[in-house]
């Protein structure tokens, strides 16, 4: 066997360039989060080929001292920590003191910088490792990086790269995330000498309009879990907005993009009951929280972190957004389906004639010049309040229904199996009770987001006339969200799930990790109605399971448990399953396609819809209402074209 010996530094930085410059975006990466540590506030780049014949980055920041500037290409020398307790505590983006030495000996680099009061720039040079003597330069103050001609000394590496449009986008999409976490500094980005994007310093939601679309921003829902030491904000997608893909999920932890298993977990437990099981949802989520708290030196990438309390963010990520999906409901957002989007192959807007004006000829005051000029625009005709619903019929009909399905336990719930929503409370909706605080009279409706039904189309969709607007519902969807979470809120009112013991308990073999989680959740598996019991080092045993899924898989179930506690301190596979039960008990007893509502009927699953969390979406992430407005109606018939 050969001697050991030390490995020449300039082979080490290009071990370590393995690690840190994959491809050209990483590089780029590096030398973007250098220039937000140095304050700027303003960074260009410049790119040719992808990045990979030339990457130029252009800063204002404080710029670098001359002395420095050989020590800024130098491994681990860095200007960020001094000491381990820094490095626990570190707040900049970079801090290792590897990148621009890694990306020095695999690049020709040029490293150009100025600081405020100096008179003239200061420039070094660095080509396959080795440095050249510091020159004087023009520059205005901050710094240039220049990287040319990446991996020209490591031809294997550079084989790796794919094509130059591949190694583009992916520049892009890393000064895409940049962007976004930083809205208050100004990117720019040219390719091949043309301008692609130039982000003025701006609000979030304009950044977030600019750098991943308006249409995803017109979709967001704010979240902000309030002031505190741990702070989630930013921006969710509603859930009928999700797509196949997951190119518009952004996570940052202090600023820094990340990839996480804990915060992505979260997000999808907090979707789980308003999105299809294919769809992925969209969202832009910034979590703040001391330093000290999350260790971000895991990996040279720096995407990967290590929170110091996993659950605790796991919770105040699932129930933020979990409280803000539960608002996505007719009386507190907007229809979940843009009606525009219908809309959008409407006949040009050129000059024409509403049908009901007279033509020019017909006018004996009209020059013959052969000019013809569109009508005035006459809006909508605004139908009078009480034609929202013919009230003296429906009141006696909602009176009768009433008194037929009368329920006299305080709480008026719809029957999950009857499919028939029992209506009882509409008796004081549209009566002159004296318990309604808003009565309703000839001339006075009031303003229910809904509407009120007004016919049943093709025995699938109601009809539903708003004050302003036209509205539909599918009723089998609507009344399946209504149905499931009624069915969710009556299994969980006394805080623990029912479980049913097992007459032959089962025995399977467990992993080390299996035994740990049980022997550290114990108590957590009993709130879910889990039993588990180890009877040997290697051996738990299944005592007793929720009472739903008493006929499941009670090992598969078990092992799946301990597995998302062991990774994540937190379980929701218990509650999945019985809310996928649920989910097929809500979906099979609801109304179906086909069969005939009365009105009262459709105005009790209309006033349900408005009073239950996530009814804009059904338990499979369908929609369940659109609104049409007069504008959009008026547009349909070219009325003002």
């Amino acid at each position: 066997m050969p001697r050991i010996a030390p490995l020449p530094d300039h082979l080490i930085n290009q071990i370590a360039a393995g690690e840190v410059v994959e491809r050209p975006a990483n590089a780029l990466k590096e030398i973007i989060e250098n220039s937000l540590d140095a304050g700027a506030d303003d960074i260009r780049v410049e790119l040719s080929g992808g990045g990979i014949r030339l990457l130029r980055v252009t800063d204002n920041g404080a710029g670098i001292h001359p002395d420095d500037l050989a020590l800024a290409l130098s491994r681990h020398a860095t200007s960020k920590i001094r000491s381990l307790n820094d490095l626990e505590r570190v707040a900049s983006m970079g801090f290792r003191g590897e990148g621009l030495a890694s990306i020095a000996s695999v690049s020709r680099l040029t490293l150009t910088s100025r600081q405020a009061g100096q008179t003239h720039a200061a420039c070094i040079r660095a080509e396959d490792g080795i440095l050249s003597a510091i020159s004087a330069a023009s520059h205005p103050q901050g710094t240039t990086v220049e990287v040319a001609e990446l991996f020209f000394n490591t031809p294997a590496r550079r084989k790796f790269l794919k094509s130059e449009a591949t190694e583009y986008a992916h520049c892009a999409t890393m000064l895409n995330r940049l962007a976004i976490a930083h809205p208050d500094t100004a990117f720019t980005l040219q390719h091949n000498g043309k301008p692609v994007f130039h982000y003025p310093a701006q609000s979030l939601d304009e950044r977030v309009a600019a750098a991943i679309g308006s249409d995803f921003q017109a979709a967001c829902l704010p979240v902000d879990s309030g002031p505190g030491i741990l702070r989630l904000h930013g921006l969710i997608a509603k859930p009928t907005y999700a797509q196949g893909k997951a190119d518009k999920q952004f996570l940052f932890v202090n600023q820094r993009f990340v990839k996480d298993k804990v915060m992505m977990h979260a997000v999808r437990q907090a979707y789980r009951d308003v999105l299809h099981n294919q769809l992925l949802p969209a969202f832009v989520l910034f979590l703040d929280l001391p330093p000290e708290m999350v260790d971000v030196n895991v990996h040279p990438s720096k995407t990967e972190v290590r929170f110091r309390d996993s659950q605790a963010i796991h919770q105040l990520i699932f129930h933020t957004l979990n409280k803000t999906l539960d608002s996505t409901r007719a009386d507190q957002t907007e229809s979940v389906s843009n009606a525009g989007s219908i809309l959008q192959a409407r006949v040009p807007q050129t000059s024409r004639f509403q049908s009901e004006q007279p033509t020019l000829s017909d006018s004996p005051n009209h020059p013959a010049s052969g000019s013809l000029k569109p009508a005035a625009y006459t809006p909508a005709y605004h139908a009078p309040r009480q034609h929202t619903l013919n009230l003296r019929e429906n009141r006696t009909a909602l009176d009768n229904y009433a008194e037929l399905y009368r329920d006299t336990s305080p709480i008026h719930t719809a029957d999950p199996f009857s499919g028939s929503p029992k209506a009882a409370h509409q008796q004081h909706i549209l009566s002159d009770s004296p318990n309604n605080p808003n009565p309703i009279h000839d001339n006075d409706t009031p303003d229910y987001p809904l509407g009120f039904a007004i016919a049943q189309l093709l025995g699938i969709y109601i009809l539903a006339q708003a004050q302003d607007s036209l509205i539909l519902v599918d009723m089998h969807a609507a009344a399946e969200r209504v149905n499931y979470e009624k069915m969710k809120r009556r299994r969980t009112e006394n805080g623990r799930l029912n479980s049913q013991a097992l007459l032959i308990p089962p025995v399977f073999t467990a992993s080390f990790t299996e035994t740990a989680a049980l022997q550290e959740h114990a108590d957590t598996l009993r709130s879910y109605g889990l039993h588990l019991e180890a009877v040997s080092e290697n051996s738990i045993a299944v005592k007793a399971v929720p009472q739903m899924l008493a006929k499941t898989d009670v090992e598969t179930l078990a092992r799946k448990v301990l597995e998302e506690l062991a990774e994540n301190s937190t379980s929701h596979s218990i509650t999945e399953q019985e809310n996928r039960i649920l989910s097929t008990m809500a979906c099979h007893g609801s109304v179906r396609a086909g069969r005939m509502l009365t009105l009262p009927e459709m105005n009790a699953l209309l006033r349900d819809m408005e009073a239950t969390e996530r009814s804009n979406q059904c338990n499979h992430g369908r929609p369940t209402w659109v609104r049409l407005s007069l504008a959009d109606l008026d547009a349909l018939f070219l009325r003002g074209q």
